[in-house]
């Protein structure tokens, strides 16, 4: 029997996230997966804002904006001819508080292939044709048999495994939800025929639709289109010839062709949740936990921050830094995001499906700036421990090194698997040094506007986005900024724990010595 920290079940982007924050913080873990090959589909199709944070913060930022797309005009048709076109978030740019002005196009595959080429730098590679077959607990870890009879003993296991996964069954909770009885097709495809692919094309008729979205670095559509139903009422199961059968009814464009089919595939709109994420040393995320509504386009992005929320909490824990308590956060934040994911997907798919009624509308009639995820926060968790803005997204902002006066963003700052104590001000220097001196294994600390160390914050925008007070301007012979200042503690996943005067780093490190115990 071989031993791990954990054990991963499911190699989708889920999972894949969770394995690479535990990787980063050198915990033990192994990924496995049923499947004999990796999925070459595209299923999710974008990263939302929040996504391509979390992702830039595990060190893949650079590579998903290289393989994908910002930006994609959406093109409408009726009855084949092009009634509008639309362009999303036309005029957002990057602010100092959020560096990503929009999301990012890009196939679930090519996510997975970046996910799993940074977890192989650790040297964690995903066990294809895997399977666990079944599980026991006890108070010191967990036994998973594989079907080659193979056993796995893990301090904790985590299902990832998607929404007809064995772990949710196996721990007899209830998928709570309902199953929409209308059938959908999608697939991914080839197109001949000069296609525009700066546009997403949305043929919506009064009697079916159409819907071609460019796969940014491939030569792949994917298409997505209603149902036919043959001679007998029974849908027919997708295959190209029903979708150049319907692309040729709706968008009559001579020459148009589909070829090399590649996943082609059906589903229905579930919303179901798990009853709980966690069953002792179990874990529950992504599909595992709660499926939706595509609306939106929050599948994906909702279980890459699934995982991200539980990594550097299972990572603290086997650390031995933190407390077993602290892993019950993990449920208490997750689920009531998931219920709202469940409840804004389903209003986001009414808003599409009324909004297509009238020519010219598409898809973007589900948009949001909620969908962003950037206001997804957490003030009611037991770890929003007070002061301003506790348990919301940390911001970022443009900063300067102090001493060589190269820049640097408070997200180069955050980047790893530590909190970040942040002082603003010279007088909150004494805070940073005890809260270093007592918690250096568990905290770094950051001086803002302190003089020759840390960081200066010549434009203010640090000072602004945490909603410091007291900040001076330069004088002309000194560093100035005297000001009252305080102290702002970020979590691991870049959310703020607690604000407060720069005289309580006393509290931070009494809060930081008692977490999860």
């Amino acid at each position: 029997m071989t031993t791990t920290a954990v054990l991963i079940v499911g190699a989708g982007p889920t999972g894949l996230t969770l394995a690479c924050t535990l990787a980063r913080a050198g915990i033990p873990v192994r990924i496995v997966d049923k499947s004999p090959e990796f999925h070459g589909g595209s299923r999710g199709k974008g990263l939302n804002q929040r996504s391509r944070e979390v992702l830039a913060d595990l060190g893949m930022g650079e590579e998903c904006t290289a393989a994908g797309n910002p930006r994609l005009i959406y093109r409408k048709y009726r009855d084949g001819a092009v009634i509008a076109d639309h362009v999303p978030q036309e005029d957002a740019a990057p602010t100092p508080d959020v560096p990503y002005a929009t999301g990012l196009w890009i196939p679930q595959w090519r996510t997975e292939e970046i996910l799993r080429t940074k977890l192989a730098s650790y040297g964690v590679r995903v066990e294809l044709g895997t399977e666990v077959t079944e599980f026991t607990q006890d108070e010191s870890g967990v036994t998973a048999a594989l079907a080659d009879g193979r056993r796995v003993r893990a301090s904790y296991l985590v299902g990832c495994d998607g929404a007809r996964g064995m772990v949710c069954k196996a721990l007899g909770l209830a998928f709570d939800g309902e199953t929409a009885p209308e059938l959908a097709l999608v697939g991914d495809v080839e197109v001949e025929g000069g296609l525009d692919r700066g546009y997403w094309h949305q043929w919506i008729d009064e009697d079916g639709a159409v819907l071609l979205c460019p796969l940014p670095g491939t030569e792949r559509w994917q298409l997505q289109s209603s149902p036919e139903r043959d001679a007998e009422g029974r849908y027919e199961e997708p295959s190209l010839e029903l979708f150049q059968r319907q692309l040729d009814r709706h968008a009559r464009i001579p020459g148009l062709r589909l070829t090399n089919p590649g996943w082609l595939s059906t589903y229905r709109v579930n919303v179901r949740m798990a009853e709980r994420f966690r069953v002792g040393r179990v874990f529950l995320a992504g599909d595992a936990a709660h499926i939706h509504s595509i609306a939106g386009g929050l599948g994906m992005n909702t279980g890459i921050q699934d995982g991200y929320n539980l990594g550097w909490k299972l990572a603290l824990v086997a650390n031995g830094l933190a407390g077993e308590a602290l892993l019950e956060t993990y449920e208490e934040e997750r689920l009531p995001v998931a219920a709202w994911t469940l409840k804004i997907t389903n209003e986001r798919l009414r808003a599409v499906m009324e909004g297509t009624r009238k020519a010219g509308v598409g898809t973007e009639a589900g948009a949001g700036r909620d969908l962003t995820t950037l206001g997804v926060g957490y003030a009611w968790s037991s770890l929003a421990w007070g002061g301003r803005a506790a348990g919301e997204r940390a911001p970022d902002a443009p900063c300067r090194d102090a001493a060589t006066g190269e820049p640097v963003g408070l997200f180069e700052v955050f980047a790893g698997p530590r909190f970040t104590l942040l002082g603003f001000g010279p007088r909150s220097a004494d805070a940073l040094a005890r809260v270093s001196a007592a918690c250096g294994a568990l905290v770094r600390t950051c001086l803002v506007d302190g003089g020759g160390e840390g960081l200066a914050d010549p434009d203010g925008h640090a000072w602004r986005a945490y909603g410091m007070a007291g900040r001076e301007e330069p004088a002309a012979d000194g560093p100035g900024k005297e000001g009252a200042g305080g102290l702002v503690l970020v979590r691991p996943d870049n959310h703020i724990a607690w604000t407060a005067a720069v005289d309580r780093g006393a509290e931070v490190v009494d809060r930081l010595e008692r977490l999860g115990r």
